[in-house]
């Protein structure tokens, strides 16, 4: 496939269950994916171990959202083997410029130590990757992610493969055919259905609005100890 790959083509391809990879760094091509099985997390359980929600709890990292996404990508991409060429890389920054890609940074001293993006779209949040440079900077962004898309009203995590990291923290396995009915049900999540306008659309800004006092020399927003109480809460 040619080098070009528009936002808006990006974002049909998630609207139809399909990702991009390339096979490196360096290649110039990228090729669509859509795996017989898909790796997602359900929001309900997300399995919060004691020791995470320890760290949560004691605001190890000041976490922040969308701070530092180009950072966070690129920090992504700096691995041995990755799937994420300059061409990906382009198309993504330009949907986070249009507020469809996000990232959730965790800091240590100023020092950005972990963290992970991902496109939302609808009532689906499409994890796309993360990356630790601290013991469990990863865990803890995406825990954070887990609570702010519960909070929003989302009804679907896509985390394309398995891995063990992700089967420790709740990911199940679904079928191509499972994952498309949960993908349309999530496309169509706040959309007016039978006449009723009044459906909320999901917002991945609603854990903003949590008011905890302020913390870590001053820095507002949930804390950590919210956020540990947001995931052991079921719908």
């Amino acid at each position: 496939m040619s080098d070009v790959l528009d936002p808006r083509l990006l974002l049909k391809g998630y609207a139809a269950g399909i990702f991009p990879m390339a096979d490196s760094r360096d290649a110039a091509d990228i090729f669509w994916v859509e795996p017989r099985d898909r790796a997602i997390i359900p929001l309900d359980d997300f399995h919060l171990s004691r020791s995470l929600a320890k760290t949560l709890r004691r605001d190890v990292y000041t976490v922040t959202r969308d701070r530092a996404f180009q950072e966070v990508l690129r920090a992504c991409a700096d691995r041995d083997e990755t799937w994420i060429n300059p061409t990906i890389e382009r198309a993504v920054v330009g949907l986070h410029a249009a507020g469809h890609a996000h990232s959730i940074e965790c800091w240590k001293d100023d020092a950005l130590v972990g963290g992970l993006y991902g496109v939302k779209l609808g009532g689906a949040f499409f994890g796309e990757s993360m990356f630790s440079r601290a013991r469990d900077a990863s865990k803890v962004a995406l825990a954070w992610l887990v609570a702010r898309l519960k909070l929003g009203g989302f009804t679907l995590l896509d985390c394309q493969f398995m891995t063990e990291h992700l089967r420790s923290l709740g990911a199940i396995e679904v079928t191509r055919d499972d994952y498309q009915m949960l993908l349309s049900a999530a496309l169509s999540a706040g959309s007016p259905s039978d006449g009723d306008s009044s459906t909320a659309s999901p917002s991945f800004d609603a854990l903003d609005t949590l008011g905890d006092p302020p913390r870590n020399g001053g820095a507002s927003g949930p804390s950590g100890h919210s956020i540990a109480q947001l995931l052991t809460q079921t719908s």
